[in-house]
């Protein structure tokens, strides 16, 4: 596949060109539209075709206009709260295990003041208990005691940290292959992933070409809703490598070519040495008498800080991904999730999608429990609702303002790219599909369309089959209707992958291919 990703992104004119069967018009009528609106309460999962408005008496006309302006007024307030708040931004830890993910994002933890000194002290005689002394920064992500016992992160680890002018939400996502479906969903939340390399020798190695998961997690980041991948070389004061120039340009020089072939532009990635365990060049540059080659480039929490701004629409209208959901004994049942867009206060009138419900938003939580009074686009956040606790909530769910709800389907026709698979794919072929935070099962149920990988044209007969590094067309159909859009529409409800989640000898999963979604088959 690696030649041919590169094309991947940039085949809107070939798209345009197919040809897809009409359907007939949907009798609930969606808007689409992501631009700022003023909140209009009402449920907009109703027939909307065709409606009249009956005229209103003169006392409730006035009524009504007082509570949109109120509605309006509350808006405005939010909105200006937003702006002046620091942007938030989503960081996800990617790469090969044992590349030094949860060490970085620990020590950054220490290092802006999330975690005191005596906890540190703490993790690092746990650590000595167990004969694992370098893997105590480590303990303020993986927190339980598999994780601490094993050195080996299996959920997607959460905190924050903030820097002068930014918050930061990091997700420590694990780098083994059996918990691959985990970093999807860790990598869906993100805005910028950071793809950690391992520069001692033979770790690298293992981990880009003896089937590790550095190519793996880079192309699942390349798909997902993240906006730029920084490339950290780590354990750059291990014996074998001691700051080595040649070591680091040898590593960024082979990443740089597979990444560009992934469909990673230039200006979407940057790389820089660090070493995780000792805190060079996380917070502070690293010294002249360690790494002189690395004089005048800023350090990693200076890089973060310096960047212009990814999420700052607020006035967009609000959307939420819903990532998780549990009750907590005093607050009954809490949703976790992404605002992808907007931004939005306490009583502020949801509709829960696809399955339609309406909700007020009694409360609004950081993941530190603290209580908010608004939230806005980029933030991770936890949600209490007012409204049927009953409803089973799961990962994927999306709460849109009810004036501006997003499209559900079973049906879709999408762009896709065969990455891994050493067989034939036909129609009939059923796998699992994870689009944004939803998981289901899909079909393929037709191919429309295959690219000639020599000439990168369509090629002019239809194709029975695909197979590896194949790019086509084609339409699939989800098990159960999901909340899924047009990538010219709604990106993040766009994205996907497909994986093949293993056999009956328990071999680990693989990820089949990528895509985005074209088109759109509304339900009737």
């Amino acid at each position: 596949m690696d030649p041919y990703l590169e094309d991947f992104g940039d085949l809107n004119e070939k798209i345009d060109s197919i040809q897809v069967a009409e359907q007939q018009p949907p009798k609930k009528v969606f808007n689409f539209n992501l631009s700022a609106a003023p909140f209009v309460p009402g449920n907009s999962c109703v027939d909307e075709t065709k409606t009249t408005t009956p005229s209103l008496p003169k006392e409730i006309s006035q009524k009504a206009t007082k509570r949109s302006e109120e509605i309006e007024s509350s808006r405005n307030k939010v909105i200006s709260k937003a702006k002046e708040s620091k942007e938030t931004i989503n960081i996800v830890f990617i790469g090969h295990v044992d590349a030094g993910k949860s060490t970085i994002g620990g020590h950054i933890l220490f290092l802006t003041g999330m975690i005191d000194k005596r906890t540190l002290e703490k993790y690092e005689k746990e650590a000595r208990e167990k004969n694992r002394e370098s893997w105590y920064f480590s303990y303020a992500l993986d927190t339980n005691s598999d994780e601490r016992d094993k050195g080996k992160t299996v959920e997607v680890g959460k905190a924050y940290f903030e820097t002068k002018h930014k918050r930061f939400v990091l997700l420590d996502a694990p780098g083994h292959k059996a918990f691959v479906p985990n970093m999807i969903s860790g990598a869906a939340q993100a805005d910028i992933a950071v793809l950690v390399i391992s520069a001692r020798k033979g770790e690298f190695e293992t981990g880009f070409d003896r089937g590790g998961q550095t190519r793996e997690h880079a192309q699942i980041a390349r798909i997902s809703s993240v906006k730029l991948l920084i490339v950290v070389v780590n354990k750059m004061d291990d014996p074998t490598v001691n700051w080595s120039e040649e070591r680091y340009n040898d590593i960024t020089d082979r990443l740089s070519k597979y990444l560009k072939k992934s469909s990673w532009k230039s200006n979407e990635i940057y790389f820089m040495p660090i070493s995780g365990f000792s805190g060079s060049n996380i917070k502070d540059p690293v010294s002249p008498d360690i790494c002189p080659w690395w004089q005048g480039k800023p350090s990693f929490l200076g890089y973060l800080d310096s960047l212009p701004p990814i999420n700052s629409d607020v006035e967009a209208s609000a959307m939420v991904i819903i990532s998780d959901r549990y009750k907590d004994k005093d607050m009954g049942l809490l949703l976790m999730g992404k605002v992808i867009s907007g931004c939005f206060g306490k009583n502020d009138q949801f509709t829960l999608m696809p399955i339609c419900k309406n909700f007020r938003i009694f409360s609004i939580l950081s993941l530190e429990d603290e209580e908010l009074e608004m939230a806005k686009v980029g933030e991770n956040i936890k949600l209490r609702l007012s409204g049927d606790e009953e409803v089973d909530v799961i990962p994927g769910y999306v709460l849109c303002c009810q004036n501006n709800i997003c499209p559900i389907g079973k049906t879709f026709d999408g762009h896709f790219a065969i990455t891994d698979c050493k067989s034939i794919i036909a129609p009939g072929y059923k796998a699992v599909i994870h689009i944004h935070n939803a998981i289901d099962e899909v079909t393929l149920v037709s191919i429309k369309k295959v690219m000639d990988v020599k000439t990168h044209e369509w090629l002019p007969k239809a194709q029975p089959f695909l197979k590896q590094n194949d790019i086509c067309i084609a339409r699939f159909v989800l098990n159960n209707a999901q909340c899924i859009a047009p990538h010219t529409q709604i990106p993040y409800l766009s994205r996907f992958s497909i994986r093949d989640e293993g056999n009956a000898s328990n071999k680990p999963g693989k990820t089949v291919g990528f895509g985005k979604i074209l088109k759109v088959i509304q339900l009737e």
